[in-house]
């Protein structure tokens, strides 16, 4: 059978017992020659599993928490929170003088969001990603859900920071952070995520938070990239990064 053919069957078996059961019994019945491997197997595997040490035993994991996240999600997760956190209370507490009139959370808030998605499809983060890659939902929709459990934690903690500041409003970076978002999902069907997750945050580190913090003004840059008129200009790249996700859909399950 085709490869997606073979994929799809394996996510419907996952779900459904009735299905199971009636393969199992049609090996029983049609390929005796594979019930009878096992049963050789089974034979010589079992007085080896009742020899062994067993493991001690782990808290068992929702399956939601492993269809939503990987295990390397957690600190680059936990990272971003505490560099938002940082920010916010260098905001309350420096000196008028130390950033100006330059937030130290706004510079960075449109590219936070990238840190989960670079951890959200890794080989080099995620320590059973050839597993991860070979299973039948791997690809883009396992990506799509680890990029949204990423925007869950991280634009709430923005959210909450800049109404309890004062600092920024929503307008001013939500839409360019999913804007970078749907960008590194977009150019990562090409070079892959984590390197354009990367890639767009040293390219706007360099553009704008770095001068921002240096001078303390708000450069350039930063001031038309987030000024209200320029909202749909950054509506118009999420369309693009969408439409190009949605055109390169099945380039993630070979990446």
């Amino acid at each position: 059978m085709a490869a997606d053919t073979v994929w799809a069957l394996e996510a419907h078996l996952e779900t459904c017992a009735p299905c199971r059961s009636h393969l199992a019994a049609s090996v029983a019945t049609e390929a005796p020659d594979v019930v009878a491997l096992l049963d050789t197997v089974r034979a010589g595997l079992e007085p080896q599993l009742d020899a062994a040490v067993r493991a001690p035993s782990r808290r068992h994991r929702p399956r939601w928490v492993s269809a939503w996240l990987t295990p390397a999600m957690t600190p680059w997760l936990a990272m971003t929170v505490v560099v938002t956190l940082t920010a916010l209370l260098l905001g309350a507490v420096a000196p008028p003088t130390f950033f100006g009139e330059a937030s130290p959370v706004l510079p960075i808030a449109p590219v936070l969001p990238l840190c989960g998605v670079a951890a959200s499809w890794s080989r080099g983060l995620d320590p059973v990603h050839e597993l991860t890659a070979s299973t039948a939902r791997a690809g883009l929709p396992l990506l799509l859900r680890r990029t949204t459990a990423a925007l869950v934690v991280v634009l709430p903690g923005l959210l909450l920071g800049g109404w309890l500041t004062g600092t920024m409003t929503a307008a001013q970076w939500l839409l360019p952070s999913l804007a970078f978002t749907s960008t590194a999902l977009a150019l990562g069907s090409v070079v892959g995520v984590t390197r354009a997750a990367v890639g767009l945050v040293v390219a706007w580190g360099v553009v704008a938070v770095v001068p921002a913090w240096a001078t303390g003004r708000v450069p350039l840059a930063l001031q038309l990239a987030l000024q209200p008129d320029r909202l749909p200009v950054w509506g118009l790249l999420l369309a693009l990064g969408i439409g190009a996700v949605i055109v390169r859909r099945k380039a993630y399950s070979t990446l």
